[in-house]
């Protein structure tokens, strides 16, 4: 057995954890809506049409925002198509799908209602501009005596939706976004639609993209060239991240989250050199507004694309996640609370059967994949102040990381005194005695110990079977300051005081 040791103390203080790192994202692509969160005729659907068992699976994550409607969607997209009564049927050139607009801006939102979370609402600056982006604001937002405020009435909603964070656009350095720009042209019309937008409404926030991948040719200089023409306007910038497996090397793919953290910090650092250009007194924080593993479905994806072109709700990203997947997710979620201090805002890509936690049958049933878990766990404790941790442990090199540490970890305090460790054992084949140092919280007592571990790496759940991954409770053992991690688990360890 192996062994490692975490220090933690309640005054080495990163930041107040931001509730809505714990958010998600629904994007109109595949069985996201359609059939996924809404699926009129569905045994369990409510008289709007929405799924109770996918709202109750949901609610048990505890996501505080959800991002709609996309993603590459939202780019060719006309926020006027998605309310009232005549809705037309338009095409989506982002997905090679038809997107009938029968689910819309107020159907999102009374989903977001009985789902217990808010809305993130993106809009298009990829085909439109500023006048529409205010617009939609003032649609969504503006109490009455206007003739879009007063129209959100006449369409059922007398009261205003009170949205309150709204993403610029998406990924618009991507040569495969509809509109997409230069640095300079992103920055000049998402200072101009933010500015536009907070004239309406002075409480709202903003969220400029990012470039959309660190391996992206624009990375670095995208951030940089964007923020100097919109950083007085805008709140956070979006981090776009996902990993995969193809290549079936665990330890490599586990090592991941390496990269994930110096993404963090490099972003982190561009925001700063933009503020001290400018001799800015405002801090721009950081939005990862996706995020996830995605790869298991790429050539499914690519043959229906080729035998059901332009049709609606296709079997699209539909990752069935297995066991290594979850322990990713995992220490991507450790890696989020290790830069609490930037990152504010965080959402899952995406919610419901693409690429997503949560899987749905039509006219069947739902059930939570293997990386459910991890996300729910860490919303449901990880709330209150994250703590730097100081760990001591083996390292070892992967095929593309160096000085991977077996053992990572964060530390939440939540504000009933409740210390949380969260803690991800890489070790594929040895478990890890971990001595926890906590003489500076006093007398501490183990509430529980929950692992999350199958001796199957590629295990995954199922309608059929769908508790095959579970987080188990183990017997607390803290007698002698030490605790087990199993080889190849995500854990989550809780003390109160004694």
């Amino acid at each position: 057995m192996k062994t490692a040791s975490l220090i933690l103390d309640k005054d080495y203080k990163i930041s107040q954890v931001d509730p809505r790192v714990y958010g998600s994202f629904i994007e109109h692509l595949g069985r996201a809506v359609y059939t996924g969160i809404y699926e009129p005729g569905h045994p369990s659907a409510d008289e709007n049409g929405l799924r109770r068992d996918v709202l109750e699976l949901v609610r048990r994550l505890g996501v505080p925002v959800v991002r709609y409607p996309g993603g590459n969607f939202v780019s060719g997209f006309k926020w006027e198509d998605s309310v009232g009564k005549d809705r037309p049927a338009r095409l989506d050139l982002a997905w090679k799908t038809t997107e009938p607009n029968s689910f819309g801006l107020h159907e999102f939102v009374d989903w977001c209602k009985k789902a217990g979370t808010s809305p993130m609402y993106a809009i298009n600056l990829g085909t439109r501009g500023a006048l529409e982006a205010k617009e939609v604001v003032e649609y969504c937002n503006h109490a009455s005596g206007t003739f879009l405020s007063d129209l959100r009435i006449k369409n059922g909603a007398k009261d205003p939706f009170g949205i309150k964070l709204w993403c610029l656009g998406n990924e618009m350095d991507g040569p495969w976004q509809m509109g997409s720009k230069t640095a300079y042209e992103y920055g000049r019309a998402a200072n101009e639609a933010a500015k536009m937008m907070k004239w309406v409404d002075d409480s709202i926030e903003t969220v400029a993209c990012g470039s959309s991948s660190s391996g992206m040719p624009t990375f670095g200089d995208w951030e940089y060239t964007m923020l100097s023409e919109c950083y007085d306007n805008v709140d956070y910038v979006s981090l776009h991240r996902y990993y995969g497996n193809p290549h079936n090397d665990t330890d490599d793919f586990l090592a991941s989250t390496m990269d994930l953290d110096e993404f963090i910090r490099t972003v982190a650092c561009i925001c700063d050199s933009v503020k001290g250009k400018k001799h800015s007194k405002k801090q721009v924080n950081l939005s990862l507004d996706e995020w996830n593993v995605w790869y298991h479905s790429h050539a499914d994806d690519q043959k229906i694309h080729k035998n059901e072109p332009w049709g609606t709700a296709l079997h699209l990203l539909e990752d069935v996640y297995n066991f290594e997947d979850a322990l990713l997710v995992g220490l991507m979620l450790i890696t989020i609370l290790k830069n609490a201090d930037r990152v504010k805002v965080a959402c899952m890509a995406q919610l419901v059967n693409v690429i997503a936690p949560i899987m749905t049958r039509e006219k069947g049933g739902a059930w939570a994949q293997t990386i459910y878990y991890p996300l729910m766990q860490a919303s449901l404790f990880g709330r209150g102040t994250s703590l730097k941790p100081i760990i001591e442990c083996e390292k070892r090199d992967t095929a593309h990381y160096t000085d991977v540490p077996d053992i990572d970890a964060a530390a939440v305090l939540n504000d009933d005194g409740a210390l949380i460790v969260f803690a991800v054992n890489r070790s594929l084949s040895e478990d890890s005695a971990l001595a926890l140092d906590l003489r500076a919280f006093g007398d501490l007592r183990m509430l529980s110990h929950s692992v999350l571990h199958h001796d199957d790496m590629k295990a995954v759940n199922t309608e059929q079977n769908p508790d095959n991954v579970l987080p188990r409770e183990i017997t607390p053992d803290y007698n002698d300051g030490k605790v087990i991690l199993p080889a190849a688990s995500w854990n989550v360890i809780r003390f109160e005081k004694a």
